[in-house]
């Protein structure tokens, strides 16, 4: 039972392979709230030497607000859609089941 990956998600799996980040860095960055689109002005450190590449700046700027490294549990995009497409299915069968014995 294969589900389509929401848009909201795809973005974040294309940055990922785009920019050749680790599913910890994805989840860090998304706790911070960053912006997927936005990865391209953050990460051209080549022509902009001052900056710092992008997976150093994300994981600098996670352990400034979390003070920690990493996440406690890192679940990459693919599981996370996965558990809530799960989730989603139970709570119907659930929803269904109270439904069927009024």
């Amino acid at each position: 039972m294969s589900k389509k990956i929401p848009d909201k998600f795809k973005i974040w799996i294309d940055a990922r392979k785009k920019y050749h980040l680790s599913d910890a860095q994805i989840q860090m960055a998304r706790e911070l709230g960053m912006n997927p689109k936005k990865f391209g002005s953050l990460s051209n450190h080549k022509q902009e030497p001052w900056k710092a590449p992008l997976p150093e700046f994300i994981e600098d700027c996670y352990y400034k607000r979390f003070k920690r490294r990493m996440p406690e549990k890192v679940v990459s995009i693919e599981n996370r859609v996965k558990e809530m497409n799960r989730k989603k299915e139970e709570k119907r069968s659930a929803n269904s089941n109270r439904e069927n014995s009024h």
